[in-house]
C-alpha cells in the first residue's frame, strides 16, 4: 500500500510521490521563542517526527526536515522590554528550553534549524523580488514598512478556500500604509521605541521581517523553490502559510507541494496557551511523568484530531506503555542471552504498515501494538521462544517508528542490551526474592511466599504466577 496523507489544501487524501525520488524535504514552522513551551507548544514537532520516522524507516526516504526558530517578532520584543533585558537573551534562553524539551521527548533534531535572524539577506533578496514585479510597495507613510498586495495574486485565499471579500483585515502593522486593510507586512519600518539591534539595513529603510516572510525565505535557502511538505499547527493555516505560499508563489517559487497540519491540545475544550492559563510546561510536566509516556499521550491521537487534556490523562498513557514496557522486559529475560535488541523495520506487521500509511493512522497502529503485545505475552506462557521473539521483533520495530520504544537508549531506561545499571540491578534483587518465594511455596510455606508477594507489591511490583514460573512487572502508582 503506498503512503496516503490528507493535503489540507487540496481537502482530501493523496498518495505522496516525492519531488525527486528517494528524497523528501519537509519544511515545519517552529516555535516562536517568547515563554517556555508548553505541551501544546509542542504538539506539531510530535507529530512531524512521527512522520519523518516513518518515511525514513519504513519508506527508505532521505528525509531533509528544515525546523526554524522566530527569534524576533513583536511578542519577543514587548515581553523583553517588560522583563528589562535584551530581546535576544529571553529569546536565546526560551529557544534552548525548547531545544531541552524536544529532545526530552525523543524528537530527532531536524537536518537544520535556521534562525530567522540569521537569514535577512535571503528575506530582503525575496522582498525585492517581490517589489521589482509588482507584487508588494513600500508604505506611503515613510514608516519602513513594506507590504504584499494581495489583489496583486489573482490566487490568495487558495490554501484555505476564502474569498478575499470574506478575509479580516491583517494586524500585523499600522493599516494607514496599505492599498487594502488585508495586506500585510514583508517588512516593518524601525520605530523609536524599538532596540536598535532589532533591526538591519535595507533598500527600503532600517527595520525587521515580517513573520510570513521569513518562513518563505528559509524554507527557500534550504529546500529549494520548490519541496515536498510544508507543516505545522492548524491554527497556523491562515493568516501564516496562507501567506507564505502567496508571497513565495507571486514571486515565481513553487513552494510546497503538499500541506500537512496538526490539531490542538485543548483543556475544557479550549486551545492551550499562556493567556488561558491552562498551559502544561514540558519542564513541569516531566518532572511528574515519564518522558517517555508524555510522548506517548502526543502520539497515540491522529495527529489531525483535538487532544483534550484532563487529569489522569497521562496516567493512561503510562498504563498503556508499562504494559508495552513489561511485555519487552519480560520477553529479555526470557530469551537467549545477546538477542537483538535494534529495531529492524523489516519486522513491522502488514497491518501497522497500512495503518500508517493511511494519512500516520497511530490509533490502528498502535491497536496492532498491544494485540502483539499480548500475543508475546501468550507465547512467554507457552514458552513459545520462536513466537516470542517474533513478537518481541515486531513491538521493538513498531514502537521504534513511533518514537515510543522503551528499550531506546534515549529515554534512559537502557543499553544495546535494552537494560541500565539500575534496571539489572533491580531484576536481580526481584528475581532473589522471587527465588526466596519459590522455595517458600516449595516447602509449603505460603505465609512466608505470601509475604514476600505483599512485600514486592508495596513497592509496586506485581508478580503473576504463570506455567513458565513466576514473572513480574512495574506498576505505575499516582502519588498526586
Amino acid at each position: 500500500m503506498s503512503l496516503r496523507l490528507f493535503d489540507t489544501a487540496a481537502r482530501e487524501l493523496r498518495e505522496f510521490t516525492p519531488l525527486v525520488p528517494g528524497k523528501v524535504g519537509i519544511y515545519i514552522c517552529g516555535l516562536t521563542t517568547q515563554a517556555l513551551p508548553h505541551i501544546g507548544h509542542v504538539r506539531f514537532a510530535v507529530a512531524f517526527d512521527v512522520l519523518r520516522r516513518w518515511l525514513e524507516r519504513r519508506h527508505g526516504y532521505d528525509v531533509t526536515l528544515i525546523r526554524n526558530v522566530t527569534d524576533i517578532d513583536d511578542k519577543i520584543l514587548a515581553k523583553a522590554e517588560a522583563a528589562g533585558e535584551p530581546w535576544y537573551a529571553l529569546s536565546y534562553r526560551n529557544e534552548v528550553a525548547t531545544a531541552h524539551a524536544l529532545d526530552t521527548l525523543g524528537v530527532l533534531p531536524p537536518t537544520y534549524e535556521p534562525r530567522a535572524t540569521g537569514h535577512i539577506p535571503e528575506m530582503v533578496a525575496l522582498m525585492e523580488a517581490l517589489v521589482a514585479s509588482g507584487h508588494a510597495y513600500p508604505a506611503a507613510d515613510d514608516s519602513g514598512d513594506v507590504y504584499f498586495d494581495v489583489r496583486s495574486y489573482p490566487e490568495y485565499g487558495s490554501l484555505t478556500h476564502q474569498r478575499i471579500e470574506d478575509m479580516t483585515a491583517a494586524e500585523d502593522a499600522d493599516p494607514r500604509g496599505k492599498r487594502d486593510p488585508r495586506d500585510f507586512a514583508l517588512w516593518k519600518g524601525h520605530k523609536p521605541s524599538e532596540p536598535e539591534s532589532a533591526s538591519w539595513a535595507t533598500p527600503f529603510g532600517r527595520g525587521r521581517p515580517g513573520w510570513h516572510l521569513e518562513c518563505s525565505a528559509m524554507a527557500r535557502k534550504y529546500l529549494g523553490d520548490s519541496f515536498d511538505i510544508h507543516g505545522g499547527g492548524v491554527d497556523l493555516r491562515f493568516p501564516h502559510h496562507e501567506n507564505e505560499q502567496a508571497q513565495s508563489r507571486a514571486a515565481g517559487l513553487g513552494f510546497a507541494r503538499y500541506w500537512l497540519h496538526n490539531a490542538w491540545v485543548t483543556v475544557g475544550g479550549e486551545k492551550m496557551s499562556k493567556s488561558l492559563g491552562n498551559s502544561l510546561v514540558v519542564s513541569e510536566v516531566t518532572r511528574h511523568a515519564r518522558p517517555l509516556a508524555v510522548r506517548y499521550y502526543l502520539t497515540a491521537a491522529h495527529y489531525r484530531s483535538t487532544i483534550e487534556y484532563h487529569p489522569g490523562s497521562l496516567d493512561e498513557s503510562e498504563a498503556a506503555v508499562e504494559r508495552v514496557e513489561g511485555f519487552l522486559r519480560r520477553a529479555l529475560r526470557a530469551l537467549p542471552d545477546g538477542v537483538a535488541t535494534d529495531p529492524d523495520p523489516k519486522r513491522i506487521p502488514e497491518e501497522f504498515a497500512e495503518a500508517m500509511d493511511d494519512d500516520l493512522g497511530v490509533s490502528g497502529a498502535l491497536a496492532v501494538v498491544h494485540e502483539t503485545v499480548r500475543a508475546g505475552n501468550t507465547a512467554l506462557d507457552d514458552r513459545d521462544d520462536i513466537a516470542l521473539a517474533d513478537a518481541f521483533a515486531a513491538v521493538v520495530a513498531m514502537t521504534d517508528v513511533l518514537g515510543v520504544n522503551p528499550l531506546d537508549p534515549g529515554w534512559g531506561t537502557g543499553d544495546a542490551n535494552g537494560a541500565s545499571e539500575a534496571q539489572t540491578a533491580l531484576e536481580a534483587l526481584v528475581a532473589a526474592q522471587l527465588e526466596a518465594r519459590a522455595a517458600a511455596r516449595s516447602a509449603r510455606d505460603y505465609a512466608t511466599a505470601d509475604a514476600i508477594r505483599e512485600q514486592l507489591a508495596a513497592v509496586g511490583i506485581a508478580t503473576e504466577d504463570t506455567a513458565s514460573g513466576a514473572s513480574w512487572s512495574l506498576v505505575h502508582r499516582n502519588d498526586g
